[in-house]
């Protein structure tokens, strides 16, 4: 009887109601409205469905992020392995391959004034990193912080690993892939505060046609003028360009749909999961997170407005052919931010149609945050 009585208590004590603190009940209570989120409401649920998971899992069994050397028998926990991939920075550059395989640049060879866009969409990120010392965090922790302005997860953690800012890769990255799923949320209210229903009505010329060796040539240039300019960039710009080659060349049709399907979907899966599991209620519930999720919130919609912003100005300059609302697709998160535009656009006029044109700035606002990152890396002498 005493036996019994010793296993049942033992089995009870196992249990993680007697392992968890407040702080993982509230963790868990946010990736239950996460999971919400993507499922109810359709917010980008290929992303934010498998970190609200694996927030979840963190908060219920911390072990599975388990590092090896935490370890009593030297072996890590699941999810560990997969965060692995992302401080090496492998899963960031495959997701800039599949990226590329499955976009198409064609919008920006056509327009090319749209790299202008993009880049003042980049606001954001330099807004972020003097507001992030201006709060405390040291340089390279505020260069990290500050590419979330760009809603750019991929970049977020590829930056913050190649800075060795560990520590703090997980809410970096929580919050960058957060706000690339409320897009939709985030964006409209900015759009329209400052635009007029006019500007907002605004049918763009149709782009002119990009012939094929157009498109197989892009990838090719931008690849050697970047990289020769910016070396760091390589493992981001190099990948995303491999991808659209191999989508425009038509010879590598296998590796095309491998890139933009399998791998990309693999990689999402390992990499969403193991994001969400960095949200255990120690590393997360604390100022410094705080802080990192506030500015990237205002760098978002600061690098939101400066893209609506200059598009105004491109509306003036060229008397009314450019709608403003295209501005705001010059951050990274493709192609949501496009989709945004056009629905924006939709909502003042349904006959109007920007989302090819807000395709240009978008794919701009992607190579825009690499090459920041690629700066940053460069300024502080990371290779």
């Amino acid at each position: 009887m005493e036996y019994i009585a010793n296993t049942l208590n033992n089995l009870v004590h196992q249990t993680a109601f007697f392992n968890l603190t407040w702080g993982n009940y509230a963790m868990i209570v946010v990736a239950c409205v996460f999971l919400y989120l993507a499922i109810r409401k359709g917010f980008e649920p290929l992303l934010l469905t498998p970190i609200a998971f694996g927030m979840l899992l963190v908060n219920i069994y911390p072990d599975i992020m388990l590092s090896i050397e935490e370890s009593s028998n030297g072996v890590g926990g699941l999810l560990h392995y997969f965060y692995l991939l992302d401080e090496w920075a492998i899963l960031p550059s495959l997701i800039f391959m599949g990226v590329g395989a499955s976009t198409d640049f064609g919008p920006l060879i056509a327009n090319p004034k749209s790299f202008l866009l993009g880049a003042a969409a980049q606001f954001g990120i330099y807004m972020a990193y003097f507001g992030a010392i201006f709060m405390g965090f040291n340089d390279a922790a505020a260069a990290a912080i500050s590419i979330i302005g760009g809603a750019d997860g991929p970049t977020s953690i590829f930056l913050a690993s190649k800075l060795g800012q560990t520590a703090i890769m997980g809410p970096i990255a929580v919050a960058a892939y957060s706000y690339m799923s409320l897009v939709p949320i985030i964006q409209p209210p900015i759009m329209k505060l400052l635009t007029t229903e006019k500007e907002r009505k605004i049918k763009m010329t149709q782009l002119r046609p990009v012939t094929k060796l157009e498109k197989i040539l892009f990838p090719i240039v931008v690849t050697i003028v970047v990289c020769l300019i910016l070396p760091t960039t390589a493992p981001l710009v190099g990948m995303l360009m491999l991808g659209n080659l191999f989508r425009e060349s038509g010879v590598v049709r296998q590796l095309t749909d491998t890139a933009s399907n399998a791998l990309m979907y693999i990689v999402v899966i390992l990499l969403g999961t193991s994001v969400g599991a960095t949200t255990s209620a120690e590393a997360f519930l604390n100022w410094d997170t705080i802080k990192i999720v506030i500015l990237g919130l205002v760098a978002f919609s600061f690098g939101t407005a400066a893209g609506v912003l200059f598009g105004k100005l491109m509306c003036i300059a060229t008397k009314g052919k450019v709608n403003p609302l295209i501005g705001s697709a010059g951050v990274s998160a493709v192609p949501m931010a496009a989709r945004v535009s056009q629905k924006v656009g939709a909502e003042a006029d349904p006959t109007n149609f920007l989302l090819m044109h807000a395709m240009g700035p978008n794919v701009a606002g992607v190579i825009g945050t690499a090459v920041a990152a690629g700066t940053f890396m460069a300024i502080f002498g990371v290779f």
